[in-house]
């Protein structure tokens, strides 16, 4: 295998914020697992070398008994020695009265506690994982993080430049057809002109030139376009900001085959200078399609 394999084991304490943590992974494109017991890492490797795929690898680890301890520092130990992947340790902890306060929003019992106090397993776990806590390359204290402010800083340490994790994914849609239920914003472009009523342009789509051509020639184009444009490159920041890893803007007309086709051509034109984006045509061959049926 050519390629550095990227391994980072998530561990530490319960109620510090793994779950984030994965979901943070994930969305930077690793994949993910949760909870696989150390005794079966043998075989992911195996199944990692043989594939050829894998390159970046997220493992979630509750570490809550000295077995569990052994074997992962026997394993990191082995993947140092061949030089099969580059492994780091990411320990996730908060304090005391953070944990206490975060189990007893959840109304859940500590694992290491099921019939005793909540704090004694926080105690117990805490002196169970302190040696990984002290060979972990990185340690984050939740205790003052949001989930939003856990996610910035697990894409501030582990992002890369071949990894965009924001990213916008524009949509032409036709209502005749539908609401699409993932979009963020949505905007009905129905008030154009409407290329279908031209007989040389009704059987193109807004991929076309001539119906492109059409509907950005028409004064209210322009008008709508500048004002749509610079609100979008208003908001866009804050989404981001906010910690959305994508933004679904769907723009729509009558039957998603012209107008909404040309204006998701321009919009994305616009934005892919600045971010990077997607374009589906939803529903441009529909019309095609219920013809032949018919």
């Amino acid at each position: 295998m050519t390629n550095e394999i990227h391994l980072v084991i998530i561990t530490g304490m319960s109620g510090a914020g793994k779950t984030v943590a994965m979901q943070s992974f994930e969305d930077l494109g690793y994949f993910c697992i949760d909870n696989m017991p150390p005794s079966l890492l043998p075989k992911l490797w195996d199944l990692v070398r043989e594939s050829g795929k894998l390159s970046k690898i997220a493992l979630v680890m509750d570490l809550r008994s000295r077995a569990f301890y052994d074997e992962i520092v026997r394993m990191l130990n082995d993947v140092a020695v061949h030089g099969m992947m580059n492994a780091q340790v990411l320990f996730l902890d908060a304090s005391d009265e953070e944990l206490v306060s975060r189990y007893k929003e959840t109304r859940r019992a500590h694992p290491l506690a099921r019939n005793g106090r909540v704090m004694e397993g926080i105690q117990r776990e805490r002196t169970l994982l302190a040696p990984i806590r002290q060979a972990a390359q990185l340690v984050i204290d939740t205790t003052k993080l949001s989930p939003r402010k856990l996610r910035e800083e697990i894409f501030h340490n582990y992002e890369t430049e071949e990894v965009h994790v924001f990213h916008i994914d524009l949509m032409s849609f036709g209502f005749k057809y539908g609401l699409p239920i993932d979009a963020d914003i949505v905007m009905d472009v129905r008030f154009l002109p409407n290329p279908y009523y031209l007989p040389e342009l009704r059987e193109l789509t807004g991929k076309d030139q001539s119906v492109y051509d059409y509907v950005m020639n028409q004064p209210q184009t322009e008008e709508f376009y500048e004002r749509f444009i610079g609100l979008l490159k208003t908001i866009v920041p804050g989404y981001k900001k906010e910690g959305k890893s994508n933004l679904t803007i769907a723009i729509g007309c009558t039957g998603g085959q012209h107008r909404s086709v040309a204006i998701v051509r321009r919009i994305a034109k616009a934005l892919g200078d600045m971010y990077p984006v997607n374009v589906t045509h939803r529903d441009i061959e529909k019309r095609k399609e219920s013809a032949n049926r018919s």
